[in-house]
């Protein structure tokens, strides 16, 4: 059965910050590859975030950056971008000075994840455009909710598809498999500014009415391979 085809890929090279848009990329059993791969970490070893957990800090300003891989192809540490799009020449200097911490730096992905749940995150258009309706006036686009991939699924498909995904196998493209586990369950993050979305309390609001804070599907990638937008995306097994 036919789920519909990439729309958009994302990838995160450093978590929290915003990420770049890619035609292809390669997914391992840690997801696409150089995804989330590096962090914001503070002097007790926890990541930058939108909340506080055991793991994450809250550290208001993140999205608002953006990161990338100076060269395709390659992990090597990302480029850190200021709000206006352009590298930084010193990332750890430039984070201190902009998140008014002295004990954070830039570091890459050792024994603790840096992924909040699952390494992959799915969202359809059905459900990106259904949350547009229910937001009007307010600028909305999946960077809100930092999929990896959005889905353009077919017309008529309801809001809330990935519900319908959970528990399934697909194959993305002619190789990469995954299996769609659970849904995220959304918090502050989807609210806060990011370049040219405002804040809004309206958002995170919304998903907690329509949908108890759930929102996407997550998936674990079962069968390594490259993806590329416009790649169909298929169950093999329900």
């Amino acid at each position: 059965m036919r789920l519909g085809t990439i729309e958009r890929i994302w990838r995160y090279p450093i978590k929290s910050t915003g990420g770049e848009r890619l035609e292809s990329v390669g997914v391992d059993e840690r997801g696409l590859l150089g995804d989330r791969l590096y962090a914001v970490r503070d002097a007790e070893g926890r990541f930058g975030s939108g909340k506080n957990t055991r793991r994450f800090r809250r550290m208001p300003g993140l999205l608002r950056l953006g990161s990338r891989y100076p060269a395709a192809g390659t992990l090597a540490e990302p480029e850190l971008l200021d709000p206006e799009g352009v590298p930084v020449a010193d990332a750890t200097a430039y984070l201190r000075r902009y998140l008014q911490r002295h004990d954070v730096e830039v570091a890459r992905e050792g024994a603790v994840s840096h992924f909040d749940q699952l390494p992959l995150s799915v969202l359809s258009t059905a459900t990106l455009d259904w949350m547009r309706t229910a937001l009007a006036g307010i600028p909305v686009d999946e960077r809100r909710f930092r999929p990896n991939l959005l889905i353009r699924t077919p017309p008529g498909t309801p809001a809330f598809v990935e519900d319908q995904w959970l528990g399934a196998e697909v194959r993305i493209g002619t190789t990469a498999c995954v299996t769609f586990v659970r849904s995220s369950e959304r918090c502050v993050m989807v609210n806060e500014s990011q370049q040219d979305l405002p804040h809004s309390p309206l958002v995170l609001r919304t998903v907690a009415q329509a949908h108890g804070m759930r929102l996407d599907a997550l998936g674990t990638v079962t069968t390594p391979g490259a993806i590329g937008v416009g790649d169909v995306v298929a169950v093999i097994r329900p």
